[in-house]
């Protein structure tokens, strides 16, 4: 009884000290308190870890040691008269050396059980030679249970052997007072139980690390997945960005130069452009603040502001055509098959590869040059291809996207693989083609 009694402490002193820190208050007064002594005792052991391992030997000192001392100083006897007949008296010397050697070997029960088990079970079998009883043989569960606790697992087969080798000799010491199978039940009884305790406490503090890292690794999981979010979040709406402003300031800047051109030469086709680049600057100013409201929090309240427009699709090529037309561009737009059935994704994808790809053609050929674009529907694919005839002076080479892939083509592949698709751009006698296949079926089979 005694023996589970102070590992059943130390049990309850261990588990607390590994707990990790929670909010207790919800739970009562008393386990809150009870939690934070625990972890005040935690962090004072790995603060001063021999302080425990001291306070546990004096604890046995204490208890078990000092009763025997007093005892034999005073002469008097402890139990019945034939239970003390049956073993030898020792004197205050002799049971001094045998208690220190049984309780001094717990400050290592720690940090080397096997040892503190070894050295304690010696001086047991030693002092049950001599035929003596004392208080502190309680010495040898505790450390049976600290070997348990922190020992290594193939040490405890060899360590209930000798265990047990000790029990039935005390078992048999005793049996002028006790019958041999009641001592050797009660002895093995409370051998298991500290063997068990410690055992338990051991998976009490595996299943308490485990599940401590697995929150650390879930912790550092969600973290990874906020910022790869974030990182694609950042890619869509750069991409989102280049192709609005790419496509329009070209269209600003080639617009500007024809109006600096026509203001000497006829004033009014001047006018018309700048009030060209008017129009289109606000256009692409609509369509920042559109795709920057998706890095703003919504608020609860409504919000002020104008009403912003939807996504582009198929229905805003014919106006992106006309934009580029002003700009000196002569465009050639069909489609042929159900357009009109596709879903906004797609028709948002096709509407950015397009105007790409008229961007770059303004860029790198300038005004005058033809452009056929076409828009192809045909079972489950959706061709987009877009050439043009190049330059409107032989002289002037294409630059650029030859030799060097720029942010728009990698925008425009990016694009083309969300639907499983293919994307070729080249030189094409002397002007440039660029061709996009989208797969329009879903990857769940449906269309």
């Amino acid at each position: 009884m005694t023996t589970t009694t102070t590992a059943a402490s130390e049990a309850t002193t261990a588990s607390e000290a590994t707990a990790p820190v929670e909010d207790l208050d919800g739970m009562g007064p008393l386990v809150a308190r009870l939690s934070r002594a625990g972890q005040r005792l935690r962090q004072a052991d790995l603060a001063h870890p021999w302080v425990l391992d001291t306070a546990v030997v004096a604890l046995v000192f204490l208890m078990f040691c000092l009763p025997d001392l007093l005892h034999t100083v005073s002469g008097d006897g402890d139990g019945p008269r034939r239970f003390r007949l049956a073993f030898t008296r020792l004197p205050v010397v002799g049971m001094l050396v045998l208690q220190t050697g049984l309780v001094v070997p717990l400050l290592w029960r720690r940090r080397a059980p096997a040892v503190a088990f070894g050295a304690v079970t010696t001086v047991f079998v030693l002092q049950w030679s001599l035929g003596a009883a004392l208080r502190a043989d309680i010495s040898l569960f505790i450390a049976l249970y600290s070997l348990a606790l922190h020992g290594r697992m193939r040490q405890l087969p060899w360590a209930c052997g000798v265990m047990a080798g000790a029990m039935v000799l005390v078992a048999v010491r005793v049996s002028v007072a006790v019958p041999v199978w009641d001592a050797l039940f009660f002895l093995l009884s409370t051998a298991t139980a500290a063997l068990a305790l410690g055992l338990m406490v051991r998976i009490r503090r595996a299943q308490l690390a485990g599940l401590r890292d697995r929150a650390a690794r879930l912790e550092i999981e969600r973290d990874q997945r906020s910022r790869l979010a974030a990182a694609a979040e950042r890619a869509r709406v750069a991409r989102e960005m280049h192709d609005i402003v790419g496509h329009n300031l070209s269209v600003i800047i080639t617009l500007a130069d024809a109006g600096a051109y026509a203001t000497a030469v006829a004033p009014e086709r001047g006018r018309e452009a700048l009030l060209l680049v008017g129009d289109t600057g606000r256009q692409a100013l609509g369509e920042l603040r559109r795709v920057l409201s998706v890095l703003r929090e919504a608020s609860d309240g409504p919000q002020d502001g104008p009403e912003l427009s939807p996504q582009p699709g198929l229905t805003d090529i014919d106006a992106l055509c006309e934009g580029v037309r002003a700009a000196g561009l002569s465009v050639v737009y069909r489609t042929a098959g159900d357009v009109d059935a596709l879903d906004s994704g797609v028709q948002l994808t096709v509407y950015r590869i397009v105007q790409e790809a008229l961007t770059n053609t303004l860029k790198h050929s300038g005004a005058g040059t033809r452009v056929n674009l076409s828009i192809v529907v045909e079972d489950t694919d959706l061709t987009v291809r877009v050439q043009d005839t190049g330059p409107a002076d032989a002289r002037a080479m294409r630059p650029g996207p030859a030799n060097e892939e720029g942010h728009g083509l990698v925008g425009m592949r990016e694009r083309t693989a969300l639907y499983r698709g293919t994307l070729s751009a080249g030189p094409a006698g002397r002007g440039w083609a660029v061709r996009a296949t989208l797969n329009l079926v879903s990857p769940g089979g449906a269309q």
